[in-house]
């Protein structure tokens, strides 16, 4: 017996394997980079960063008539300034001032500590007498004491012996001292060094970063790079205004309260702040535990934060929606991946600078094409559009979710514009791929359910329809526009109402022929009936079959003849409308060709020429239905 040939590997999927490996390689690449390098690249973001932050007042300078460098060295200079004067001497006040405080935190510490670890001690001691008196402890308790008595037969007099370290001299001193600081300021140095650098060179850098990118088409490049820019300093400035404003704020409320060094504790808050999240808050609590050390009481603790908090709530919720809402673009999960991320890779400074790092990387994934994942996963933007979203969620049997997203569209927008933008394209999705054998007859019947649960929801009768339908189940084969219409004549009788009525004022929709017609016709029918017209769903059968005696065609004004998306039945529309015309030569006949997702709602659809009007939405539809009526009724 021959041994069965395995199949010949794809050509086609070694690249494929090939540039996954490669992207895995450079990614890895990149992180120990980003990790092992941190020491030379933080001072380096950090001076584009500021750069982008103060080149406002850069470009400020030169109009007045200073020249690049003399601007650029006093920028420079009032930021070095400003930030030792501000820090340097406060720190200093403050700690010069700490011993005062030593009898205040421990008498609170005494008291935090009996209030915690006393009770705890307390409720430990309690249970370990009541577990001493049990009888079925009593042995092993008395062997557990004999265990601790000491043996002296073989105890000895212990000898103390005392450890002391040599005095130190001044140099050890002055070396300690610059040891614990050395690192902040060897970063500080490096920052400003190079931020003088980077802003002396401003355009040539742009012009270097253009010939990287590509000088194929600088059009584009330039676009680009000044889109990033704008939008990143536009943010930082912002962001900078809001959390010096925040700071000065809470300086005057510390003050006012009377906790001391207010200035120190208002510059930590305004510099945290830029940590998304967490860092007003590690500030309001280093301000509250110095509260609580100075006041004997905790009435000031508390009114500081009470102040952070109310401070922080203007802030948040007001000004800076007012001011630059939601420009970032990310999306809130990405913010707090990003604070960890950044941190894990740069400690306190990755915290810092993690929500401008990861605007950056938002911004490149919008401008270059190969780099768009980083747009889908960090940006705040839909991944799907609503039509996807609708058909992904009628999959997963998920009405609910669909019901929700559903009302919260209905707020700004009427039912006919949902049906025309997100029900009926993503029937088309259904179609597309129900013809293509790519879904299941069980995800059919979940996708069937769905819609129809939703219609019925959004039309207001489910219950009606629920209890309906238990009581007379329809076949899941017949369609969800025969079930939705079956619902209406269990109601209304065959004929969907009464057929003796006024002159004009009946409406039919017909669907062209497939089931996904027959579901917009039905759609179409609840929006009419929404708008008090007494509009009724017939099938191309009913308009072929006998009409009743009782009936009046002059009581029929419009028949509105109804496509869900292009599709072989539209090819036979024009005898459709012939049929109508035959049978019913007085009414207007209007063409609904809606074009799904291949064209957008209002765009030239091909209707049927010899109609009298033609619609490509159910909003425009609607719109017909009152321009017809009134004149025929």
């Amino acid at each position: 017996m021959d041994a069965p040939i395995s199949p010949a590997p794809d050509p086609a999927s070694a690249p494929a394997r090939y540039n996954r490996a490669i992207g895995i390689l450079a990614t890895a690449a990149v992180l120990a980079l980003l990790y092992f390098a941190r020491g030379v690249l933080v001072p380096i973001t950090l001076a584009v960063f500021l750069s982008l932050l103060i080149a406002p007042l850069v470009h400020r300078l030169r109009r007045i008539g200073l020249g690049r460098t003399l601007s650029v060295l006093a920028a420079a200079l009032l930021l070095t300034v400003a930030f030792a004067a501000v820090i340097g001497v406060q720190v200093v006040r403050m700690a010069a001032s700490f011993p005062q405080y030593e009898e205040t935190i421990q008498r609170k510490l005494a008291t935090v500590n009996e209030m915690t670890v006393g009770r705890m001690k307390a409720l430990t001691s309690e249970a370990t007498h009541i577990i001493d008196r049990h009888p079925a402890n009593a042995t092993s308790t008395i062997r557990q004491r004999m265990l601790e008595q000491p043996d002296t037969s073989e105890a000895s007099n212990p000898i103390p012996v005392e450890v002391h370290e040599p005095p130190s001299n001044p140099l050890q001193v002055v070396e300690t001292v610059l040891g614990s600081v050395w690192a902040p300021i060897e970063v500080t140095g490096i920052t400003l060094v190079v931020l003088v650098f980077v802003l002396l060179e401003h355009e040539a850098l742009r012009d270097r970063f253009v010939r990287l990118a590509g000088v194929t088409d600088i059009r584009l490049t330039t676009f680009a790079i000044n889109d990033a820019g704008e939008r990143l300093s536009r943010f930082f400035v912002s962001q900078f205004a809001v959390n010096f404003g925040f700071g000065a704020v809470i300086w005057v409320g510390l003050a006012t309260l009377g906790l001391p060094h207010a200035l120190v504790w208002a510059a930590l808050a305004a510099v945290l702040r830029f940590v998304p999240y967490v860092g007003v808050w590690i500030a309001a609590g280093s301000s509250v535990v110095l509260a609580a050390a100075v006041d004997p009481g905790w009435s000031l603790a508390i009114k500081t934060l009470g102040l952070f908090v109310l401070v922080e709530l203007v802030a948040g919720q007001l000004i800076e929606p007012q001011l630059y809402g939601h420009t970032t673009g990310l999306s809130p999960l990405s913010v707090v991946v990003a604070a960890i991320f950044w941190s894990w890779l740069w400690g306190p400074i990755g915290l810092i600078v993690s929500t401008p790092l990861t605007l950056c990387l938002l911004v490149a994934g919008r401008h270059i094409k190969a780099l768009s994942l980083l747009d889908i996963l960090l940006g705040d933007t839909q991944a799907l559009t609503m039509p996807q979203t609708f058909y992904q969620r009628a999959l997963s049997a998920d009405s609910d979710e669909i019901i929700a997203r559903a009302r919260e569209f209905l707020k700004r927008n009427t039912f006919a514009a949902y049906c025309d933008l997100v029900l009926m394209p993503a029937l088309q999705l259904t179609w597309v791929d129900r013809e293509s054998g790519a879904i299941s007859q069980d995800q059919q019947i979940k996708v069937r359910k769905a819609v129809v649960t939703v219609i019925a929801e959004l039309s207001g009768d489910t219950r009606t329809f629920w209890r309906r339908k238990r009581r007379n189940p329809v076949p899941d084969d017949q369609g969800i526009g025969r079930q939705l219409r079956q619902q209406r004549e269990e109601q209304f009788g065959r004929w969907q109402g009464p057929l003796d009525v006024p002159l004009g004022s009946v409406m039919l929709a017909i669907g062209l022929g497939s089931l996904v017609d027959d579901l917009a016709a039905e759609i179409l029918v609840r929006l009419l009936r929404d708008q008090k017209t007494d509009a009724r769903h017939f099938s191309l059968e009913d308009l072929q079959g006998p009409i009743p005696p009782e009936a009046k065609p002059a009581s029929i004004s419009a028949v509105y003849l109804v496509s869900a998306f292009p599709s072989e039945e539209r090819q036979r529309g024009t005898q459709v409308v012939e049929e109508i015309r035959r049978r019913l030569p007085d009414v207007c006949v209007v063409t609904v060709f809606l074009p799904g997702i291949l064209l957008q709602p209002g765009s030239s659809a091909r209707g049927v020429n010899i109609a009298d009007k033609s619609a490509t939405s159910f909003a425009e539809a609607l719109h017909i239905c009152r321009q017809v009526q009134p004149t025929q009724s």
